[in-house]
């Protein structure tokens, strides 16, 4: 969690702040995404566990800097970004329209087509004629550049490991945290406790 944190060094981040999980190599964002729900996830557990934070070395971090992390990887990825690029499909009015997927790319006529028989859909220079709404796409490069070309999967390809934890990050960041609190003894009844339980008092003495 610590390496998550804006005050080291173990990623680099683009310009736009976006952590680069995976050291600058491409679709960054099933990493981001995943990362973005288990800081949250942590910060929950350390509430949960009525812990205000953890440490990092010598210095102290509280819960409320692993949230605001991830609500910075989320809104990247929702078009807080250099390119004001919403990287969901359908969210906004700027996102990919030419999404890396079978079904987004093959018209809906009827036909059915083989693996090879879809190539000239994917080559296409045409938007999709089918819009995958809620897709995260594999995301820009490591200077914030994102090519909306379906032949280029390593920008316009979803992956369900990422979509996966796009979806976990946005149900855990939602609700009001004053309100909507995690019941402890369900979501995290199995995961030891923070400090250990102290021993039972002795039995009284008797003469």
């Amino acid at each position: 969690m610590c390496s998550y944190l804006p005050y080291f060094t173990s990623f680099n981040r683009t310009r736009g702040g976006l952590i680069q999980l995976n050291h600058g190599r491409p679709q960054p964002l099933q990493y981001v995404a995943n990362a973005a729900f288990l800081a949250t996830l942590f910060s929950d557990y350390l509430d949960a566990a009525d812990t205000p934070g953890w440490y990092c070395g010598p210095n102290f971090y509280s819960t409320d800097v692993l949230r605001k992390f991830a609500e910075t990887q989320i809104d990247y990825i929702l078009g807080k970004n250099p390119r004001k690029m919403s990287y969901l499909v359908g969210f906004g009015n700027h996102y990919p329209k030419h999404v890396h997927h079978r079904g987004a790319s093959i018209p809906k006529n009827k036909i059915k087509y083989s693996c090879k028989g879809g190539y000239k859909w994917r080559d296409s220079k045409k938007p999709n004629p089918n819009t995958v709404i809620g897709a995260m796409v594999a995301g820009p490069d490591k200077h914030d550049g994102f090519h909306d070309m379906r032949t280029n999967y390593n920008y316009t390809e979803p992956i369900i490991a990422g979509n996966a934890g796009l979806v976990a990050a946005l149900v855990a960041l939602s609700g009001d945290r004053t309100t909507t609190k995690i019941d402890k003894n369900t979501i995290f009844s199995a995961v030891p406790p923070m400090f250990l339980t102290p021993p039972p008092p002795p039995a009284p003495w008797k003469p």
